[in-house]
């Protein structure tokens, strides 16, 4: 057999064996949610306008500005607690911050727009 064709035969051998050895172990990687952290979800700040608020939904219709890297401009509904739910008008700017939980999209830290 000429050099050549031994290399040759070597490195298919080589190829063969390694490719039929079991892909090294990793621990499995954890899915998590968008913006999810051991520490919570993550919070973004947002600014917008109440469009309407909706008390039997908990909720309020905000109109608001791009988040860039998590989601352009738009109207949504999105949760808020009760006290946010009473401190709020409609067509009011406000700001907060969006979060992401397991129920939906939520708004937290509610407050008027600075002028």
């Amino acid at each position: 057999m000429n050099p050549l064709t031994k290399s040759l035969w070597v490195t298919v051998l080589v190829a063969t064996f390694a490719c039929s050895l079991p892909a090294a172990e990793s621990a499995p990687a954890k899915k998590e949610a968008p913006g999810a952290s051991e520490a919570g979800p993550t919070r973004h700040p947002l600014e917008g306008v109440v469009v309407d608020i909706v008390p039997d939904r908990g909720s309020l219709l905000v109109k608001h500005e791009e988040i860039p890297g998590v989601m352009r401009a738009m109207t949504m509904l999105l949760k808020v607690t009760e006290s946010d739910l009473k401190s709020v008008q409609k067509d009011q700017a406000i700001t907060g911050l969006l979060v992401r939980k397991p129920d939906g999209w939520w708004l937290e830290a509610v407050k008027p727009a600075a002028p």
